[in-house]
């Protein structure tokens, strides 16, 4: 009788690639089909829960004590917020790729080109975000460690960074359905905090304010062109967005996840900065912090800086999430979520330095001022393109990165992408308008800075002219 042989044990299935609750185990790699999951919908609480934030109620004050009046305030803040729409249409070329923002760009600037392109405007800017935000959310923590009665020495200060960067570490490295997961409870509670303040808010807000000193003519547009340009530079800054639609199924309406994309990020994003503007009108929002809690009663404060604390881990925990991308496609080959850990830990450094040694979080911010006018080119490139090829992108073509594939184009650079963004960028430093430079067209204009809208106009025309070619069949996907 032959030896019976005894099956073999059955081996346990390996979890999704993205499930909430796992490390998510892709990176900048292409995304198959038979993965792809959810709903376009499902990205308005993706957006939405990082712009219920505290720093659009500093961008909000900030405009009024800019010197403008309520009205006008206002009418900024919706217009500089329009600019998610730029967010919204590049969102569509994630399902369309099943890539990432970071890869999905290599069809404008090339495989080599686009290192460089990323380097800048995805993971150097990423990184800063992080410690800005990382600072506004210590700075919360530190009071609620205050209230609580813990004396807020150095150790504890860097405690409460550390913990803070390792709570918004946590989501990025479980990855993209933890975070679709996480953002609607967070987006509802966060919501929920800020409508208390609001109606504290409202109770106080002079509707008839008039800035002491009014502003009139030139002087009037160089404010109103310059608060555009703040408000804007927040979408600006967000040519990732791609980065969370690429699991979406390539079927899914491109008009629904731009929509869902930029209706989430737009409608919060007007609320919260106008609720910023309207608390200007009676309270002194150079410290908008300590001004809020003169408002509020004292058992909502710390519900107050547990929304500011909350707000900042959804925002950085996206921007950590897309950075992580960025240092892999820039050719660091690593993990995602050790890229993640690598850029975290970068962040956190830069916020010590910054509230613990020096007053470098000024120079953070001066400094991404400036980037807007790289930024708004970068975009309005990436835009353009997905308009010219009508968003088919073939996704294992973009993530061929050797010589043969049909992006390495020559020598590893789309000079067309390369040109248009060079020069739309050194056109618009001759009219940008900053505290720390001024550019040579600004100051003859008297201060009024023009370098979003000529940026933007320069880049998306320059890219069309010189991008003369068909469009490649190597590069579309019906």
């Amino acid at each position: 009788m032959a030896p019976t042989i005894p099956d073999p044990p059955e081996q346990a299935p390996s979890p999704p690639a993205d499930q909430a609750g796992h490390v998510e185990t892709h990176g900048i790699d292409f995304i198959p089909d038979g993965e792809r999951h959810g709903r376009a919908h499902e990205l308005f609480a993706v957006w939405a829960a990082p712009n219920v934030s505290y720093l659009s109620l500093v961008v909000g004050g900030a405009l009024i004590l800019m010197g403008l009046g309520l009205w006008q305030a206002l009418g900024v803040i919706v217009a500089g917020n329009l600019c998610w729409a730029f967010v919204g249409l590049v969102a569509v070329s994630g399902p369309a790729a099943g890539a990432p923002s970071q890869v999905v760009m290599r069809a404008m600037f090339g495989v080599r080109g686009n290192r460089a392109n990323i380097a800048l405007t995805g993971w150097f800017v990423s990184v800063c975000y992080l410690a800005l935000s990382w600072a506004a959310a210590s700075l919360a923590a530190f009071s609620l460690v205050d209230k609580a009665g813990i004396a807020v020495t150095t150790g504890v200060k860097v405690v409460v960074i550390v913990a803070l960067a390792v709570a918004t570490l946590a989501i990025s490295v479980y990855g993209h359905a933890t975070i679709v997961r996480l953002y609607l409870p967070f987006t509802l509670a966060l919501t929920a905090a800020f409508a208390v303040l609001a109606g504290y808010v409202i109770g106080h807000v002079d509707w008839g304010y008039r800035p002491e000193h009014p502003l009139h003519g030139a002087e009037l547009w160089t404010v109103v062109i310059g608060g555009t340009t703040l408000v804007a530079s927040a979408p600006l800054s967000y040519s990732n967005s791609a980065d969370f639609a690429r699991y979406l199924p390539r079927t899914t309406s491109p008009a629904a996840v731009a929509g869902w994309t930029a209706l989430g990020a737009f409608v919060p994003s007007v609320l919260f900065t106008s609720l910023g503007a309207l608390a200007g009108t009676a309270l002194d929002m150079s410290d908008p912090q300590t001004a809020l809690q003169t408002i509020l009663p004292g058992w909502f404060k710390p519900a107050f800086l547990l929304a500011v604390i909350l707000g900042a881990v959804c925002n950085n925990a996206m921007t950590a999430y897309s950075s992580g991308l960025a240092l892999q496609s820039i050719g660091v080959r690593i993990r995602r979520s050790r890229s993640v850990t690598l850029d975290g830990a970068l962040g956190v450094a830069l916020t010590l330095y910054a509230l613990l040694v020096s007053n470098f979080l000024d120079t953070v911010s001066n400094l991404l001022e400036i980037m807007v006018a790289l930024l708004g080119p970068s975009i309005a490139i990436y835009a353009t393109d997905i308009l010219w090829r009508r968003n088919r992108y073939d996704g294992r073509q973009l993530t061929d990165e050797s010589r043969g594939s049909p992006f390495w184009y020559s020598g590893g650079v789309n000079w067309a992408g390369a040109i248009a963004l060079s020069a739309a960028t050194a056109v618009a430093f001759t009219c940008i308008h900053t505290q720390m430079y001024t550019g040579p067209i600004a100051r003859a204009a008297g201060g009024t800075d023009l370098s979003l809208p000529v940026g933007i106009l320069v880049a998306t025309g320059l890219y069309l002219a010189l991008t003369r070619a068909p469009r490649p069949a190597a590069a579309l996907r019906g």
